[in-house]
């Protein structure tokens, strides 16, 4: 791996000769990619319904074609899944990324092409890496190997009748990776695409020990549980004595924030660096370009064009974005993307904040809806409300209000949720209750589903019955009782659970 090293750190260094391109001519490579996109897809089904081959601006694609949600979206996806082609991309779509649903929907179906694989998430996995050695350029992180963790990677085909298949982002895209990806990464394939995590955990865990791992990627929350399986097969406190030359973990999906202490703990290297990426089924979008420093570098030419929509446009039927050029810092706008996977004006979910216009540099600031996302479960308002409705009717219970916010691992356990609920009516036992609460979730959102499996990652939820008035009080005592204030459904931090936690216990003495 030593001699492979040298070829392969020049690679990721030459690659930022293309970086630094769109960094200094953004507003320039995204018009090129936007008449890209058009001038590919204008004889799709959908290219032709909205005009594709008379748009030559992007004020003429704004006006002819709408911004879409999923669920405006699903039909034109529904039928590619199905076997059409040449539906919303003009090369053939057979690999769909699975992802947490809608209301609607348990899971979405994301369609995945050969070019948004490798023009979007190959190009920017190089580009990340491009970016670290930019900051360490002495970094041996290519002599050894990348551990890399993703969700659930089960990959399952559609129907027997059709040639389409479907999996998590990680599972696509480690199916189709390229052989030099291979050889740099652990560990191998048939244990990197189990979807049963007990059972791939302990194999993983056992697999990659004697590895010289000298990076990881993957989300925090079951990178947690293998270091932790790791620890008790070795015996070891501290990975950088399993890993010495361990230098890089990447991470994103979910806020790196609250697991910035444990991760100090379980790794105690003073070499060690953390590098976060904004990657999600829809496409890659940027990466920390500074290593230590707020802000992702937006990626501008990976085959996707960005709108940005003021948060106060969200909803309307004809809602006003914005480009590059036009964008302030610290304001949160909703991200609209079109894409070489056939995602046209989509609104992908997330808010973003721009930290910096010169280069072009973004924060996830939240989503277009409450949810929590602490794990990469991505509960939304409405799988909350319906899982509270279906514990309710088995109980036969009536909900005044509820609140939820995760709970962080710790060295005492893993993560969890937590709510605070007020019943007019009470449940006829409380630990029914929390048990449908639970299996309704995992019924409607598989990510909360796999995240919950066994409990490895999530552990069954803590609910927590407030006396009848406490959420009033609570709002009276800080000024907001009335029609236009509600208590937040979900949080993605504990603050404002917290904050009620403490008011409910003085109402108490």
């Amino acid at each position: 791996m030593k001699i492979l090293s040298p070829a392969i750190s020049q690679l990721a260094r030459l690659r930022m000769g293309r970086i630094a391109y769109f960094m200094q001519y953004p507003v320039q490579v995204q018009q090129q990619v936007f008449q890209n996109l058009i001038s590919a897809a204008q004889y799709t089904e959908f290219g032709k319904q909205h005009g594709f081959s008379k748009i030559y601006k992007i004020e003429e694609y704004k006006e002819r074609v709408p911004v879409h949600t999923y669920d405006t979206i699903k039909p034109y996806i529904q039928r590619t899944m199905e076997g059409q082609q040449n539906v919303l991309w003009n090369t053939p779509i057979k690999w769909f990324a699975k992802s947490s649903g809608t209301t609607a929907d348990k899971s979405k179906f994301i369609p995945v092409t050969v070019e948004s694989l490798d023009e979007c998430h190959y190009r920017s996995g190089r580009d990340v890496i491009s970016l670290y050695y930019n900051n360490f350029p002495d970094s041996d992180v290519f002599t050894g190997k990348s551990l890399i963790i993703g969700g659930s990677h089960q990959v399952n085909k559609l129907s027997e009748d059709s040639d389409s298949y479907c999996g998590d982002l990680s599972a696509v895209m480690l199916q189709n990776m390229p052989f030099y990806g291979n050889m740099i990464r652990t560990p191998d394939l048939e244990i990197a695409l189990m979807d049963e995590w007990e059972e791939k955990i302990e194999r993983m865990a056992n697999a990659v020990i004697h590895e010289n791992v000298t990076s990881i990627a993957g989300v925090p929350t079951w990178t947690i549980v293998l270091i932790k399986r790791i620890f008790e097969l070795t015996g070891k406190d501290n990975l950088a004595d399993v890993w010495p030359n361990l230098e890089l973990y990447m991470h994103g999906g979910v806020s790196f924030t609250p697991y910035r202490d444990q991760f100090a703990k379980l790794i105690r290297n003073p070499l060690m660096h953390y590098q976060e990426t904004y990657n999600a089924s829809e496409g890659f979008f940027a990466a920390q370009d500074v290593i230590g420093e707020e802000g992702l570098l937006l990626f501008l030419n990976h085959g996707i064009f960005y709108e940005f929509m003021p948060m106060e446009e969200l909803g309307k039927e004809n809602p006003r974005t914005l480009q590059l050029q036009e964008v302030e810092t610290g304001k949160n706008y909703a991200l609209v993307i079109s894409t070489n996977g056939g995602l046209w004006r989509y609104l992908v979910g997330d808010t973003i904040q721009f930290t910096s216009l010169l280069p072009y540099r973004i924060k996830v600031s939240g989503r277009t809806k409450s949810f929590i996302n602490a794990f990469g479960e991505e509960v939304i308002v409405e799988n909350a409300d319906m899982a509270i409705a279906k514990a309710s009717e088995a109980t036969g219970a009536v909900v005044n209000d509820y609140t939820a916010a995760p709970v962080y691992f710790s060295d005492q356990g893993n993560g969890g949720h937590e709510w605070l609920i007020e019943f007019e009516v009470s449940p006829s036992d409380v630990n029914t209750f929390v048990s449908v609460l639970d299996n309704t979730l995992k019924s409607i959102n598989s990510d909360y589903e796999a995240k919950r499996h066994k409990d490895i990652a999530l552990r069954p939820p803590v609910v927590h019955v407030l006396p009848r008035g406490t959420f009033c009080e609570f709002l009276k005592s800080k000024g907001k009782l009335g029609g236009q204030h509600k208590v937040p459904r979900l949080n993605n931090d504990r603050n404002y659970l917290e904050e009620i936690l403490k008011f409910a216990a003085t109402m108490n003495t």
